[in-house]
């Protein structure tokens, strides 16, 4: 599409107050710069400082400063030797124990037919998650990690209570087991108990169930103590700000990492909230911080991680810097017992899921209100998700993502068909005008001005609109650039083979082969349109094919395989076209005989 736009000679061709020079400047950079906007509105802070073996050593050995520091919307903090407590009649607004990662010695093991993770087996963090079904970048033969316990990619979610002795993630826990595995059944149960406090006995039980990403994190409280309580339970992530593992920091906008990663909070008040690590590191989040719905998440590119509370009630939502440390925490806080307080000698309990996997668009909407939003399609979402639609359904039939996209791509030349026929006969008009402009050229060469008006004449005379080859192309540039979007952002294309040495349509060609064959059609193209009189433009014209196979060896292969394929599809349209162009005439000429 672009390379038509490009390729007309409507934009070369000198008007008044125009100058060629600047219209081929204008045309290049401003789709460049359509493409770098989502990248520069996303890198436009500086970066977080990274994390470093001696920041995170120090966070593990001895940190204790509250984790809960939030935007100035958010609850105050406490002192960070303290347990923070709960009055004996309702809840009260108290900020989570410091979020300090601390070095797990024995762990309990999970496994499913999804995950495969493991819980500190004395604070019940939930650390290393894998995701069985989807493999690593670069080394399909091994699992990926979701979340990890490493220097340089540290991430894990930790939950607790808080209350007057009630335990929280600091607190020793008591698993029933070490190894648990799903075998055969539906679901498994993973319970730590504590009895520290005499008068409170806590269980807290992880339930995984077959085919699921969802963990389901409970708390039953058995209170046997003289006077109310009512205490709060937080969840929350804890991890790094540097770009996941596999992907790269960014140096490269072509290469599409510019997609979100950090916290994201969603209310119905606010919907949407994506929060950056540079905006919490200068005391600049903003976000709802009180609400009665809505959820918090960890968003990285493909994968989400997501604190998910159910039914109403009040929860606050906290987004944060953990002090002297290169860690973030991001979470919610919930009462036990919504608008009232556990009596003595009473029990109750408090469910809170949490998703840990892809963003697979469906699923995703059918567990939470909005969470589907965590998929990254840049600014142009209304036009990309009925794009994705459509794509997944051509998928689910033809069963190969490569095919699909080849198949879609016919598709949409079809719907843009009536355009690109107006923008291809304009086109052929043009060049058929050629002699009569070259006539022009040679005849006032040397006066710009009367070389402007004489072809401003021609086009009146000959009824043809300078334009008329590239308005109906730019039209169609907005849905390129939601293709884009679709492309990078869906993780059912992550690590999907097309066929023979593209094993993954997600990242570029590892041989630049579509690149190259992207360029000769584009070149062939070139050369089906009109050509531009002055000889500088021409040559600009066959270097820019060898520019954009340049710029699209940093694209993912699945959208070079579109473009190329648009080409193709383009060049025999045009093609057809200028054949049918040129026999019109010579059948009226005939018929006037």
């Amino acid at each position: 599409m672009l390379a038509a736009t490009i390729q007309s000679p409507n934009f070369f061709i000198d008007t008044p107050n125009m100058d060629t020079q600047r219209i081929i400047a204008l045309i290049i950079f401003s789709f460049s710069g359509l493409l770098l906007w989502e990248a520069w509105q996303k890198q436009r802070n500086p970066p977080v400082p990274p994390s470093t073996p001696t920041a995170v050593a120090a966070a593990q050995t001895g940190n204790t400063n509250p984790a809960m520091a939030t935007s100035p919307a958010a609850s105050s903090t406490v002192p960070a030797s303290t347990i923070p407590t709960a009055t004996t009649a309702a809840p009260v607004s108290v900020a989570a124990p410091a979020a300090v990662p601390t070095t797990s010695t024995k762990t309990v093991s999970v496994r499913t037919d999804t995950l495969a993770l493991e819980l500190d087996s004395t604070s019940g963090d939930i650390r290393n998650v894998v995701l069985l079904k989807h493999t690593a970048r670069g080394d399909v033969t091994q699992p990926f990690a979701l979340m990890q316990e490493k220097v340089g990619h540290y991430f894990i979610a930790q939950t607790g209570l808080l209350g007057e002795g009630m335990p929280n993630h600091t607190s020793k826990w008591v698993p029933t087991g070490e190894r648990f595995d799903l075998g055969g059944n539906d679901k498994i149960e993973v319970a730590f108990t504590n009895n520290d406090t005499p008068g409170i006995d806590v269980t807290k039980v992880f339930t995984f169930k077959r085919g699921s990403y969802v963990v389901d994190v409970r708390y039953d409280i058995k209170y046997g103590g003289a006077s109310p309580i009512a205490p709060k339970a937080y969840f929350q992530f804890v991890r790094d700000a540097n770009p996941p593992e596999g992907e790269s920091s960014g140096s490269n906008p072509f290469t599409g990492i510019a997609t979100f990663t950090g916290p994201a909070v969603y209310t119905e008040l606010k919907k949407f909230q994506k929060v950056s690590f540079a905006d919490i590191e200068k005391n600049k989040a903003e976000y709802v911080s009180a609400a009665s719905d809505g959820w918090v998440a960890m968003v990285q590119h493909y994968f989400v991680s997501a604190w998910l509370p159910q039914g109403g009630g009040a929860r606050e939502y906290f987004v944060n810097r953990v002090p002297n440390s290169p860690l973030f925490t991001a979470g919610v806080k919930q009462p036990i017992v919504a608008g009232g307080a556990i009596l003595p000698n009473t029990t109750a309990s408090l469910s809170m899921p949490l998703y840990v996997g892809p963003q697979l668009q469906e699923s995703l909407k059918a567990l939470a209100p909005g969470l589907d939003l965590v998929v990254d399609y840049g600014w142009l979402k209304t036009l990309a998700y009925p794009m994705f639609v459509v794509l997944s359904f051509l998928n689910s039939m033809i069963g190969n993502w490569g095919w699909t996209i080849i198949v879609f791509t016919i598709l949409l030349k079809l719907v843009f068909f009536p355009l690109n026929q107006k923008a291809g006969k304009s086109m052929a008009h043009m060049k058929s005008l050629m002699p009569k402009m070259e006539a022009l050229k040679a005849r006032h060469g040397d006066d710009k001005m009367k070389l402007n008006q004489a072809m401003m004449e021609l086009y009146k005379t000959e009824k043809v609109n300078p334009l008329g080859g590239c308005l109906p192309i730019i039209i169609q540039i907005p849905f390129f650039i939601a293709l884009y979007w679709v492309l990078l952002g869906a993780v059912e294309l992550r690590n999907t083979p097309w066929m023979g040495w593209i094993t993954d349509l997600s990242t570029p060609d590892p041989y630049y082969v579509l690149p190259v064959l992207m360029g000769a059609s584009m070149f062939i193209q070139t050369k089906l349109n009109p050509q531009p009189a002055d000889p500088i433009q021409a040559k600009v014209m066959l270097v820019l094919p060898i520019v954009f196979s340049i710029m699209f060896f940093f694209f993912p292969a699945g959208l070079v395989l579109y473009w190329t394929m648009q080409n193709i599809l383009g060049i025999a349209q045009q093609w057809y076209i200028n054949k049918t162009f040129s026999a019109t005439p010579a059948k009226a000429t005939a018929g006037k005989r």
